[in-house]
């Protein structure tokens, strides 16, 4: 039988219901698998592991390095690899974990659920039979599994709170699907060479989501604080405003003359930033604003905290963020 090694991290799944006090983290839960799923030892010989225990919503950098870490120094005593997580950040995790792996031979699945499995209509027996079922299989993806599908884990995003269907991939379809039998629609075929990791993160990065009657120069002082990158989700293609007090062109002006790299997403989760469609986007075009064309804002976030974390070099991080790294935007 194959190897899995299951890495807890906390989140919903690992949830007891309290009478009166709503959810509470159990922290032993990932040791229990067999007495709620007892099934999972028929599909692989599964060691479990608690990296860290936390509300997800409390995951960042310094956790995601430890996940990675984990897995690397792992790596070749087990088949593949499943991470419990919470469902809140999960696609930053995926996303992020995604970006530390070059050559990956191995599946890591990252899955949770929508319900705690200590609930009798928890989707959590689902959710984590299917992802050892994929962590036994020839795929070398980070890639979240949640309610019969398989999603590239740095083209995903949560996109409901209350259905069993929480994530989707917008912009790329799904790996694999599950049913009767799993079937592999798509997936990274390996290079053959050796698989390397790079668990390194940096915070300096700064999001601002526009909105009508928002003042760029509000945010000026925030730019003192060491910020190395703006991400900004914009409108629609990537349009944004550029008159009177609510142009964002002084704004955009002073992050170029501080050397600061700025990346304009959408706010729209479909489709693909385009800064040649309106004349906003042209002027962010000719500034040095970074497309982050059909990357979802999870995706767009951890790049950009990978390769700055890696990275000193102005045109070395530019030039990785513009193209593909790990299946993460579409190709020219």
């Amino acid at each position: 039988m194959k190897r899995i090694l299951l890495l807890q991290t906390g989140g919903t799944i690992a949830m007891q219901i309290r009478r009166g006090s709503g959810g509470t983290l159990e922290n032993n839960q990932s040791m229990n698998l067999t007495r709620y799923i007892p099934e999972l030892s028929q599909i692989a010989h599964i060691e479990c592991r608690e990296v860290f225990f936390k509300d997800s919503s409390d995951v960042g950098p310094p956790d995601w390095e430890i996940i990675a870490a984990t897995i690397r120094d792992e790596y070749h005593a087990y088949d593949g690899f499943v991470i419990l997580h919470g469902t809140d950040t999960m696609a930053y995790t995926a996303s992020a974990i995604s970006f530390c792996f070059k050559n990956l031979t191995k599946p890591v699945i990252i899955t949770g659920s929508q319900v705690p499995m200590s609930v009798i209509r928890s989707d959590a027996k689902r959710n984590l039979i299917n992802a050892v079922q994929m962590a036994t299989l020839p795929f070398s993806e980070v890639a979240i599994c949640f309610s019969d599908k398989i999603f590239r884990g740095n083209r995903s995003t949560k996109m409901s709170i209350g259905e069993f269907t929480a994530f989707h991939s917008p912009n790329f379809p799904p790996l694999a699907e599950i049913g009767i039998n799993i079937t592999i629609k798509h997936s990274i075929t390996p290079s053959g060479r050796q698989m390397e990791c790079y668990p390194s993160f940096s915070e300096s990065i700064m999001v601002l989501r526009l909105f009508p009657g928002m003042r760029p120069a509000q945010f000026l002082p925030l730019l003192e604080n060491g910020v190395r990158c703006v991400i900004i989700a914009g409108f629609g293609s990537g349009n944004f405003p550029i008159q009177g007090d609510y142009s964002l062109i002084p704004f955009l002006e002073t992050c170029v003359n501080r050397n600061i790299f700025v990346v304009m997403a959408s706010q729209a989760v479909y489709d693909s930033v385009d800064l040649e469609k309106y004349k906003s986007g042209r002027i962010a075009r000719d500034l040095g604003v970074i497309s982050a064309r059909d990357m979802t804002i999870e995706s767009a976030i951890t790049k950009m905290m990978y390769l700055l974390g890696r990275f000193e070099n102005t045109h070395q991080i530019r030039d990785r963020y513009i193209r593909p790294l790990r299946g993460e935007m579409s190709a020219d």
